[in-house]
């Protein structure tokens, strides 16, 4: 017997159905904690579900009527994406925005290993591979263009009667349209990765040359900038923190700046360490400036997310495992494998060193550093942040501070052992992190709602050679000019309001 075909209608009305049933709890729950009751509320509600219908009954009949099997690949596709997005957004409380989006495309394999879990599993197969089944096996009658016509039609009028029949609910569909939006399945990925793909692009013109610099002082320099992953400032003991996070830099005589993040996430935030001011504008950035003014410039990284660095020593943690092998390459310690033979045998007059790192980055943050580090206990073992303690997830934390704590203190005691140099080592971390204050975990919320968690940072600096400025507060574009001042460089790009060394 010949299975009897569904229509067309049908079809993308059970596909639309379920996509509203299965993804969008997020959504609800959090458009009802945004209501304030009453009918306006439920006026709100009901919009809210006939846009979510209307419009994916719009994209799931247009694509496959369009396409046949290929149109139900990328239906199936979106069914897969939308289960992965659930998971970090139920796991993680992230919201889905450009941002994030570019977290998850410049994620590498060696991160995104660090989330699989089992409920991981799950998601995927139950609501993402499952319905897929579905998708491919449920034969279809098409129809005529003319039903295309109607049906289209009739769910664009729906959209547009629910949007403009709730005019007076704007002011707060504007107030909301952030969180709601990053909620909506699938279009908070979809959109959100052309937005970040867009972004991208406008960054990634070629950079506007800087004035040329010239080096006016003609002492021996070395200044090794480190640039922390995920590093929040009150985890610190420097700042104040109960817990003994900095038992090593504590004994340097390092200064501990009160400093803000420029961004929350990675790519941004590292940008803005590198640059000289905060613009829209793709400007030189310090490493390339500094190689052009006849610096010796070398980079070493476990991370990724930086513009683009045009210097002939770009280190990969790769490159140094396969050079160091017998050396543990987990962790990043191995970054500064052989800095200290490059430095003493270099007979350049400034040496500049970029050391990025990936220590603090969760969430399995108690994979970040060797066993003798793991000082508070118990430690969270699982990915998933939200199923483990306060404690737990805060003593793996801290241990990876502690472990970030004596990379710093390696590279100033490297330093101590380079004669007839003048040194300095700044530590500035990328952005900071959630571990769990109202609910959210990790990184990427939009700074416009961003909690202080991810956004105060440390900046700590140490140098016997140079006086710090007593300053209230510093940022990530401090590090642009305070740099050029240490190793005397003369530019028309150096700001002296932006410059901690005195």
């Amino acid at each position: 017997m010949i299975p009897r075909k569904a229509s067309l209608t049908t079809y993308s009305l059970v596909l639309s159905v379920y996509t509203l049933v299965a993804f969008h709890y997020p959504f609800a729950s959090h458009a009802a904690g945004c209501m304030e009751g009453g009918f306006n509320s439920v006026l709100l509600a009901l919009m809210g579900l006939t846009v979510l219908l209307a419009l994916n009954f719009f994209f799931y009949y247009l694509l496959v009527f369009c396409l046949r099997g290929v149109g139900k690949g990328i239906v199936s596709f979106t069914l897969i994406g939308d289960a992965i997005m659930l998971y970090f957004v139920n796991n993680y409380e992230v919201l889905v925005t450009d941002e994030m989006m570019g977290n998850v495309i410049n994620t590498q394999y060696s991160e995104a290993s660090g989330f699989f879990s089992w409920s991981f599993v799950l998601y995927v197969l139950l609501l993402g591979v499952l319905p897929s089944v579905y998708v491919f096996a449920r034969k279809v009658e098409y129809g005529s263009w003319k039903q295309l016509g109607s049906r289209l039609g009739i769910a664009l009028a729906a959209i547009l009667v629910a949007v403009f029949g709730n005019m007076k609910n704007w002011p707060w569909i504007d107030r909301n349209s952030t969180e709601l939006g990053s909620l909506l399945m699938p279009w908070s990925y979809i959109v959100n990765t052309f937005r970040y793909y867009d972004s991208e692009r406008k960054k990634n013109m070629k950079e506007i040359p800087l004035p040329d610099a010239t080096a006016v002082s003609q002492t021996r320099d070395i200044c090794v900038l480190m640039i922390g992953e995920s590093a929040r400032r009150d985890h610190f003991s420097l700042y104040g923190y109960p817990k003994e996070t900095n038992p090593y830099t504590a004994k340097d005589s390092v200064v501990a700046l009160v400093a803000d993040a420029s961004a929350t996430y990675t790519s941004a935030g590292v940008r803005a360490i590198l640059e000289p001011k905060e613009t829209r504008e793709l400007y030189e950035i310090l490493p390339n400036y500094l190689e052009r003014a006849g610096v010796d410039v070398s980079w070493r990284t476990s991370n990724w997310g930086e513009p683009p660095v045009h210097t002939e020593k770009y280190i990969k943690i790769q490159d140094l495992r396969e050079k160091y092998p017998d050396l543990d390459g987990r962790y990043d310690g191995i970054l500064l494998a052989g800095l200290k033979e490059e430095l003493l045998a270099s007979d350049a007059q400034k040496i500049f060193v970029v050391i990025h790192g990936y220590t603090n980055h969760g969430p399995a943050y108690n994979t970040n550093y060797p066993a003798e580090f793991e000082v508070f206990t118990p430690v969270c073992n699982t990915v998933e942040m939200a199923k483990t303690s306060p404690e737990e997830l805060n003593n793996a934390y801290d241990n990876s501070i502690v472990y970030t704590d004596y990379l710093i203190h390696s590279v100033i005691e490297m330093l101590r052992e380079v004669p007839g140099r003048r040194r300095c080592v700044l530590f500035v971390s990328d952005h900071g992190e959630s571990l769990g204050e109202n609910n959210l975990y990790m990184h990427g919320v939009p700074m416009a709602m961003a909690p202080r968690e991810q956004i105060e940072i440390p900046f700590v600096v140490w140098s016997p050679d140079m006086e710090v400025k007593p300053l209230e507060k510093v940022g990530q574009h401090h590090v642009f000019h305070s740099v050029l001042r240490f190793f005397g460089i003369q530019s028309p790009a150096f700001d002296e309001q932006m410059c901690i060394f005195n």
